[in-house]
């Protein structure tokens, strides 16, 4: 049986560590990020890795740091034939890389050399990519710089958020990993280095990317609405506050109104944006308010607004 530390922290990671568990892999380990604190409560909420390794009764380890804890000996102790990681969110030190008996492996989120980093889905989305996929590769210490071992496309539909995509592409992961270790293991796969001209980054998420502003076109708008939803959410600043979007389309029309102003509030809710471009508004937060959808809305808050009306402030 070929032993495996697995290393992943999201929603992502738990296709690829069920998949491994259910195909005999021996799991000697799981690795993900320590509990943290969400929400106005600040309740402390384990991972979606831990809670899956805690419903197989593996062993799990939570380092702050990785390099240099007494966790990471005692992972480098193991050893275990593979380390497969699948978003686990911290760099992985060159000493643990090399201390398994045959590679370490990254299920990674999009078609590289294309988006290194920890938000490839997210960028692949607010960039209006037609398509994504998964990459498996070897891990080096350089981010997400390792050889290719093996690659599948998917095509982002228009109505894919991240939330969608994250859950399609964590099957694709899974399958395509499987599909690939055998080759790994027994030391036949061919490996493809990245082409380094075609390097893009996908760095994490800044808070001042959740903001949408009118300078934009409704289907940049758009995108970044999809690329953020269900975490953390994007936002305009409506009144001098903040006024989320969850849910949105482009609209078919055009108009000569300011950017940020209302094009209507009768049974849908527009909003202009740059060059004439109009955006449907389908699901919102009014800052204090709980999610809504647009006619729960427009029978509140929304009906105080007149069509031509500037709103969102620039």
């Amino acid at each position: 049986m070929t032993s495996v530390i697995f290393m992943g922290t999201p929603e992502f990671s738990v296709p690829v560590l069920e998949g491994l568990i259910e195909n005999n892999y021996e799991i000697k380990a799981v690795v993900t990020q320590p509990d943290k604190k969400v929400g106005r409560k600040q309740k402390i909420t384990k991972s979606p890795a831990k809670i899956a390794a805690e419903r197989h009764n593996l062993p799990v380890y939570q380092p702050a740091k990785l390099s240099g804890s007494e966790e990471m000996q005692k992972l480098i102790d193991m050893h275990a034939d593979l380390i497969v990681t699948a978003a686990y969110g911290q760099f992985l030190p060159t000493k643990f890389l090399n201390s398994v008996k045959i590679a370490a492996v990254n299920v990674h989120g999009s078609l590289l050399p294309k988006y290194r980093g920890g938000a490839p889905i997210q960028y692949s989305l607010i960039n209006g990519d037609k398509e994504t996929g998964i990459t498996i590769m070897e891990m080096v210490k350089k981010m997400d710089a390792g050889d290719i071992y093996a690659q599948e496309a998917i095509k982002i539909e228009p109505d894919d958020n991240a939330g969608t995509l994250f859950a399609k592409l964590a099957i694709v992961g899974r399958d395509l990993l499987l599909k690939t270790l055998p080759s790994i293991i027994d030391g036949t796969v061919k490996k493809t280095p990245q082409d380094p001209e075609k390097v893009v980054f996908s760095l994490n998420i800044t808070k001042e990317q959740e903001r949408i502003t009118v300078d934009m076109t409704a289907t940049e708008a758009n995108n970044i609405i999809r690329a953020l939803n269900p975490d953390p959410g994007s936002y305009m600043m409506v009144e001098g506050k903040r006024f989320k979007v969850w849910k949105a389309e482009v609209a078919d029309e055009t108009t000569d109104l300011k950017p940020g102003s209302v094009v209507t509030n009768k049974k849908r809710f527009a909003i202009s944006f740059a060059n004439g471009t109009v955006l449907n508004l389908l699901e919102v937060q009014p800052s204090g308010k709980k999610r809504m959808n647009i006619k729960n809305f427009l029978n509140g808050q929304g009906s105080k607004f007149t069509p031509g009306e500037e709103i969102v402030d620039k």
